[in-house]
Parts: C-alpha cells; sequence; structure tokens
C-alpha cells in the first residue's frame, strides 16, 4: 500500500487520532464567545508542524476576534516525519510537502513568503527580510532548530557532502544518492548528538533504516553509528536488540563519541573523535553523515529569547509565552521546557498556544484550574526497523501547578512490546492524520 493511499484510511489503534486534538478545552468555547471590537493582529513565524497548526488553530477558535499571518520564506513544508524512509525509498520525498493553500483558504490566513529577521516586541512590530515590518499584539515564533558548527564542514558544497539531511529536503535526497550510489563493501558512518535534539527524523531509527537498506542492497557494506552520548536515548532495548541482534557483524556502535571535525581524503570522508586522552581517532566513511549537536535555530537567538543552556528557549508552559521577552511566544523544536523535540508535540504545543493566545487577546484567564488541568500535551511516536516493521512509544505530559512545568504521567507511558509489520501500516495513517491535522 503505497503513502498516498495511507490518507484515505481509518486510524483506530491506541487512540493516536484523538490524541492529535486533545491539547486543549477551547475548542469547544470559542464560537459562543463575543468576537472583540477589533481584531486582535498574530503573527506566526515559520510553517511547520508547530507554526502551521498554532496559525491554523488561533484562526479557527480566535474567529473574527483576531487575524491570523503566517510568514514563511518557503511555498512548501518538507517534513522530518517519514523522511528517514526516503534514504530506503519506500517514501518519495514529493510525497512529503506540504502548502498552505488550504490555511489560507478555509481559515482566512494570510501567507507571507518571507523571512523573520527583528522584532520589537513592546512596539510589536517584526522585520522581515524584504524590509516590511508587520504589526502585532502576539507574536509567534516556531523556528524549529540550528546547529553548533562542525570544523570541516565550513561551506555548502562540504555540507552536501557530508550532509545532516536533520532538515528535510535537499539534504535527505543527497544522503539517499550517496547510499544508492555506494559501491557494495563500503562504509558508512553516521553520528548521533548529544541530547537533547530534534526526533524525527529519529537517529537511532536512521541508523535501522540504513542497516537494513545495507542487509538488503549491498551486503557487503558496514555501518558505524557514533553517539555522542553515553547510551541509546530512545527505546533502548529495541533499538539495542537491532543493533546486536538484526544487525549484528553489519552494525557496529560507539558510544561517548562526539565528532569533533571532518576531513577529506578523495572520495572518502573521516570523522575525527577524541580519544579521552588528548588525541583524536579517525573514521573513515564512503558516506558520512554527520548530525551536529542540535540548538534554537538562529532567529530565537537574535530575537534574545534563548535562556536555557543557551541553547533553548525558556518558556511558561501554560501559555509557551517567553520567559525572556513579554508578547513572544515559542513553540515546537526551539522552547526550552523539557519536552520531546517533536512534529507530533509541537502539533499539542501549538493547541495549548493557541488557546491561550485567544484567551489572552480577550482577556479571559489562562491560569484558572480548570485550564491548568486541560494543558496536555501529547507525544507519538513510531520507529521503523526494518524495511517492513515498526515499533511505537507513547506519553501525556500534563502541567503540573506545584512545579510549573509539563511532566510525564507516567501511567500513560508505553512502547510497544515488538517490532510488527502491523505497527508499520499504523505508523503510516498515524503520519497521515498529523498532516491533515497540521496543514488542512
Amino acid at each position: 500500500m503505497s503513502f498516498e493511499t495511507i490518507l484515505k484510511q481509518p486510524l483506530n489503534r491506541r487512540g493516536f487520532l484523538g490524541m492529535l486534538g486533545s491539547a486543549s478545552v477551547l475548542a469547544t468555547m470559542g464560537a459562543a464567545r463575543p468576537a472583540r471590537a477589533a481584531a486582535a493582529r498574530v503573527v506566526v513565524v515559520g510553517g511547520g508542524f508547530g507554526g502551521a497548526t498554532a496559525a491554523k488553530y488561533i484562526a479557527q477558535w480566535g474567529g473574527a476576534g483576531v487575524s491570523v499571518t503566517l510568514v514563511e520564506p518557503n511555498a512548501r513544508h518538507v517534513s522530518c516525519i517519514l523522511s528517514n524512509l526516503v534514504l530506503n525509498d519506500r517514501v518519495k520525498l514529493a510525497s512529503l510537502g506540504f502548502g498552505y493553500d488550504r490555511l489560507k483558504q478555509r481559515y482566512g490566513i494570510e501567507v507571507v513568503a518571507d523571512r523573520a529577521v527583528a522584532a520589537d516586541p513592546v512596539a510589536g512590530k517584526l522585520d522581515l527580510a524584504s524590509g516590511i515590518a508587520l504589526d502585532f499584539d502576539r507574536l509567534v515564533i516556531a523556528p524549529g532548530i540550528g546547529f553548533d558548527p562542525v570544523p570541516g564542514l565550513d561551506t555548502p558544497e562540504q555540507q552536501m557532502r557530508v550532509p545532516h539531511a536533520w532538515l528535510a529536503g535537499a539534504q535527505t535526497q543527497s544522503l539517499r544518492d550517496q547510499l544508492n550510489a555506494m559501491a557494495d563493501g563500503g562504509t558508512v558512518v553516521m553520528s548521533i548528538p548529544k541530547a537533547p535534539y530534534r526526533c524525527p527524523p529519529g537517529p537511532y531509527e536512521r541508523a535501522c533504516v540504513i542497516a537494513d537498506f545495507l542487509k538488503r542492497k549491498k551486503p557487503k557494506s558496514k555501518l558505524v553509528v557514533l553517539d555522542a552520548n553515553a547510551d541509546i536515548q530512545a527505546e533502548p532495548l529495541m533499538f539495542r536488540n537491532a543493533f546486536t541482534t538484526l544487525y549484528a557483524g553489519r552494525l557496529e556502535y560507539v558510544p561517548n563519541a562526539t565528532v569533533t571535525r571532518v576531513s577529506f581524503e578523495g572520495a572518502r570522508r573521516k570523522a575525527w573523535v577524541s580519544d579521552g586522552v588528548g588525541g583524536e581517532i579517525a573514521w573513515t566513511a564512503d558516506v558520512l553523515n554527520v548530525i551536529p549537536r542540535n540548538t534554537a535555530a538562529r532567529l530565537a537567538h537574535d530575537l534574545g529569547v534563548v535562556n536555557v543552556n543557551g541553547r533553548w528557549a525558556g518558556v511558561n508552559p501554560l501559555t509557551y509565552e517567553s520567559t525572556a521577552a513579554a508578547r513572544i511566544h515559542v513553540i515546537g523544536d526551539a522552547q526550552g521546557t523539557g519536552l520531546p523535540k517533536a512534529g507530533h508535540i509541537a502539533n499539542s504545543e501549538a493547541k495549548i498556544c493557541a488557546d491561550a493566545i485567544v484567551r489572552m487577546v480577550n482577556g479571559w484567564p489562562v491560569d484558572d484550574a480548570v485550564r491548568m488541568q486541560s494543558v496536555v500535551a501529547n507525544s507519538a511516536c513510531f520507529s521503523p526497523i526494518t524495511y517492513d516493521t515498526a515499533s511505537w512509544l507513547n506519553a501525556v505530559f500534563a502541567y503540573d501547578p506545584a512545579t510549573g512545568l509539563m511532566k510525564r504521567v507516567d501511567a500513560s507511558f508505553g512502547e510497544a512490546p515488538a517490532r510488527s509489520k502491523e505497527n508499520y501500516e499504523h505508523m503510516m495513517k498515524w503520519a497521515a492524520r498529523l498532516f491533515d491535522d497540521t496543514f488542512a
């Protein structure tokens, strides 16, 4: 069954579809509330799972009382969700692109093809690269991630030769093409950055997808996984079993291995790792996939909202308003709440933020007991393990008034007892419903 066909299929297992809409109670309240005399101006920057969802639900729940502008330089968002499957030709990159026409037509959202460069939250002005300035009462930024520089990967040409493919698009296709072009018997080396990092595309699932591809298509080849972390960070039992059993002899897993630089020797690449005693160890590759350490995207740094460990943007999880700058809300991978940095949870964060903004511009409370109990973020993810099997992991995070943080509800946590073809089918249905909830 093709991915496109999946869009038409029902989803009825584990309630994943229901989880997509459970982040807020305002959806049932907005129509009954009187609109403001003058529309509040909300500008959303970034058209991924966080930004597109926020724009949609602010417009839907705010009605005539809110005008929404979405600023996004690209005509289409390319989903990181499922993008690892481009590497083994299970999914075509073109099927992961989503435009904004439905958001414009169905919800009256103005879409501006431009790039945000600066903001003045006091004056309520957002400056765009084109020289245009947009007025706002509330600004939502969902800028995604940026990367620490890797010595040796200083130019666009070098970065395409050693793609991270952590922003789905041209680099994903480049990595896929390099894997296909590699001679049987070649070596693939990939790195995993220190947590926290964006997932999906999950690094351990990427290792499985590449190892499976090599097993089926290039059986004399090998994959080396250099992990900057001390151990596997997600689904350790599932992935450890895959690494040591399914892909035994084909996949070498190396923990505590941070790539410090990259060099080139003709057609081959080298990833250099500290040996812990002042020297370096070189791992030579025919295909090299270095994923740099993640941080909030450049825009979040430029706007002065990055205040958590110098890497992430601190927010109030009841509203996602920045703890560094009033009237600016930060959602998605750039936020520093401790929540996972994933498309599904960005969708949940966007609804909490949308709910809060519609309340705030209307003067309704955002911290009453009923709402605090309703602020829930859902994290559901699937991980492909082989060409046609997958595992899953899900958890619910609820607002804790005692700490002011989002805490995992332990009773909600669950993971697949085993990989299966059924899980793979549910992964495709889950993704299709999430795409629809975000972009349609």
